[in-house]
């Protein structure tokens, strides 16, 4: 069951339909930051967000989505851009408490306040940036209000997971699904807001028959007999990184050549650790001197 995303269209209603399968890169970015269930069942969340609003992008635009609370979590930041790469981390990666399912399931992890904030890097220095405040403390219902309050654009988003059974327990993050509905600007709204209600309520009966198959089966499914479905992209998932030790060398170079001069005689070398996928950098004396030998000329 690889990860991968698929965008279709209907086109008798003018409905964009976006289901992105996430389970493998769920399971590495829990492992990749040690994380326990609540954390990372919410960033596994967050992660499939990413993945399906990266789709939406053009070119080499970049979606970033964070979310900042007062309860136990305090929040997370994800990213991800239009090739399929998502990467993330939860500021506190060890949350272990998961309720019951129902409205208050994750209340108790968020606490009483916070937003969501998405920032678009479309490139070339260009960014737009907009936020909602927490209102359901439900990270599909409040993003989906951060889609009609900040874009203005008419959504319906549905983030499941599936526990299943394996040899000595069970596998919370079985199957990570997420699937997203826009209509059109001439889109018939009615049958949007219909279509929206019936998939959310089939999507996990779906993938617990199809998800094997992949994300085109998964849709198909949930669409039977709808000649009218177009399937517009098709692209693997994973969860990755864009950090790199030349990158570490460049955010030396930034910091000044006063304060890059002081880390050098202080501790002879300089270090840094990846928040997203936590590889840890040792830039050795000999290589600092460099860099400002460099900046000097």
């Amino acid at each position: 069951m690889a990860d991968e995303l698929v965008s279709g269209l209907l086109k008798d209603v003018d409905v964009r339909v976006v289901l992105a399968l996430t389970s493998e890169l769920s399971r590495q970015a829990r492992a990749t930051h040690k994380s326990e269930s609540a954390s990372a069942a919410l960033l596994a969340q967050a992660l499939t967000s990413a993945a399906l609003m990266g789709s939406m992008q053009k070119g080499e635009a970049r979606i970033n989505l964070q979310l900042e609370c007062d309860g136990p979590l305090r929040g997370l930041f994800v990213d991800g851009d239009t090739s399929g790469l998502v990467r993330g981390y939860t500021k506190n990666p060890h949350v272990a408490h998961v309720g019951a399912e129902g409205e208050y399931r994750w209340r108790p992890v968020f606490g009483n306040k916070g937003y969501i904030s998405v920032l678009r890097d479309i490139g070339e220095g260009e960014y737009y940036r907009s936020s909602v405040e927490l209102e359901r403390f439900v990270f599909e219902e409040d993003l989906e209000r951060y889609f009609i309050i900040s874009d203005q654009v008419a959504t319906q988003l549905k983030l499941e997971q599936v526990a299943l059974s394996k040899e000595g327990g069970t596998e919370p993050l079985g199957i990570v699904a997420g699937l997203l509905l826009q209509p059109l600007p001439n889109g018939d709204r009615e049958a949007f807001q219909a279509l929206g209600r019936q998939l959310k309520q089939e999507l996990r009966g779906a993938l617990q028959a199809h998800a094997a198959e992949g994300a085109a089966a998964v849709l198909k499914a949930l669409l039977p007999g709808r000649s009218d479905l177009e399937i517009m992209s098709r692209y693997p998932l994973r969860f990755g990184c864009t950090c790199s030790r030349d990158r570490v060398k460049s955010a030396l170079l930034a910091m000044g050549r006063e304060e890059l001069t002081d880390l050098l005689e202080k501790d002879g070398k300089a270090e840094a650790t990846c928040q997203f996928c936590t590889t840890h950098y040792v830039i050795p004396g000999e290589e600092i001197r460099e860099l400002l030998a460099a900046a000097a000329k």
